[in-house]
């Protein structure tokens, strides 16, 4: 036996070789971890990463042409509301002047056929008038060459009222000079017919309203043989369209029109078509 066989061994035991290998492996990971944790680190530092986001800048005179296409989007709009109200308005006024067109064209219408009416009736109420005037005078002349006693009658028979007649003689002389008022009856204002038959109530005769019926209310007498208090008239009987009193001497009193009034005028001033005795 060796000396040194008691002493223990400096050496260390020898491992087996599974630890030994586990160790390695460990290791050899642990270190390859440091590696690379190394050298991102190392190239961190090194360079380190930066992402930069590039903006628009807003720069003065962008600013301005943004401003300026917002007013000109604005005033387009305000233009097109502007316009759109322009056109209903137009279109409501259009259809209003097409309405007022019609109504004008109506009145007119009708304002034509009453004035060609009127005229018709004036024109045939001047044909009547002017027949009868031939008539009337035709009977004149035979009148005045048959001799002067009946002209002398006549002018006697015209000249004096008595009685009744010279009460209704004194009324309507007395309301010359009195407005003419389409169907007024008195006593400040009178239309033809009115004045007659106010009149003849003074003296407790009732006459009817109007001229027509006036104008067949007595006895027809010729105007060649009136006497004051006759009633005449203007037109045919039965459609006389004016009637006035006669007064003797050759005049008569009638409410003529609104421009006259109550006149006292010569029979010649406007010769009536006939005449009728109510007296």
């Amino acid at each position: 036996m060796s000396h040194t066989a008691h002493i223990r061994s400096h050496r260390k035991p020898r491992r087996s070789a599974s630890t030994i290998a586990m160790r390695a492996g460990v290791a050899g990971g642990v270190l390859s971890t440091l590696a690379v944790a190394g050298a991102s680190g190392s190239a961190n530092a090194a360079e380190p990463v930066t992402q930069t986001l590039e903006l628009p800048t807003l720069t003065a005179d962008l600013a301005a042409q943004v401003a300026q296409s917002a007013d000109v989007t604005q005033q387009a709009a305000a233009s097109y509301q502007l316009q759109a109200e322009r056109d209903a308005a137009a279109a409501k006024a259009a259809k209003q002047a097409k309405t007022d067109l019609a109504e004008a064209k109506k009145k007119a219408a009708e304002a034509k056929k009453k004035a060609e009416e009127a005229a018709r009736k004036e024109a045939a109420e001047r044909a009547s008038r002017a027949a009868e005037r031939t008539t009337l005078s035709a009977s004149s002349d035979t009148g005045s060459s048959t001799g002067t006693s009946s002209n002398s009658s006549t002018s006697t028979s015209t000249s004096t009222a008595t009685g009744s007649a010279a009460a209704v003689v004194s009324f309507v002389q007395a309301q010359v000079g009195k407005a003419y008022v389409s169907g007024a009856t008195g006593p400040s204002a009178y239309d033809c017919s009115g004045l007659v038959q106010a009149a003849f109530k003074q003296v407790g005769i009732s006459l009817p309203r109007v001229s027509q019926a006036q104008s067949t209310a007595g006895t027809q007498v010729g105007l060649d043989n009136l006497q004051p208090g006759d009633i005449l008239y203007w037109g045919g009987a039965g459609s006389a369209y004016h009637v006035g009193v006669y007064v003797g001497g050759g005049m008569f009193v009638g409410a003529q029109n609104s421009s006259t009034g109550v006149v006292e005028r010569p029979l010649s001033y406007d010769p009536p078509s006939g005449a009728v005795r109510v007296l």
